[in-house]
């Protein structure tokens, strides 16, 4: 154990989050966010900068695309967050994000049930495999 190669900070990346409250209150935060952030996820910058955005009935839509938009040029951030709920405020955004890095994961909510129909990554999975399909003659 104590011969474990230590991950250099300059190269590791961060997970960023944008989800929404559970609407009991400013205090009682959905368990996915609780979840993430005691588990670490969360980080502040030495700008004061998060890479998570709680989203609640006073986020406005401008901000919740500012965060989508900022997580997803940060070169320290793999991988983003989203519930599918929030992610249909701004599906037009979610959907025209073509970049592997950072990676888009739409998770369902408490009080939100996931849709595959509306998830993006599923939508692209299924459009490759049916023209692979075309493709390869087998229909």
């Amino acid at each position: 154990m104590a011969n474990r190669a230590q991950i250099p900070t300059k190269s590791s990346a961060l997970i960023a989050m944008i989800a929404d409250e559970n609407g009991k209150g400013y205090k009682n935060y959905e368990d996915t966010v609780v979840g993430f952030l005691l588990a670490g996820v969360g980080n502040v910058d030495i700008r004061r900068k998060t890479n998570y955005l709680i989203v609640d009935s006073k986020t406005t839509v401008k901000q919740i695309e500012d965060a989508f938009k900022e997580f997803t040029t940060r070169e320290d951030i793999a991988i983003v967050l989203i519930s599918q709920y929030v992610a249909n405020m701004i599906r037009f955004l979610v959907d025209s994000y073509n970049k592997p890095v950072p990676a888009i994961l739409e998770i369902p909510s408490k009080d939100h049930p996931y849709d595959p129909a509306h998830d993006s990554v599923l939508s692209r999975v299924k459009y490759l495999f049916s023209t692979e399909s075309v493709a390869s003659g087998r229909r």
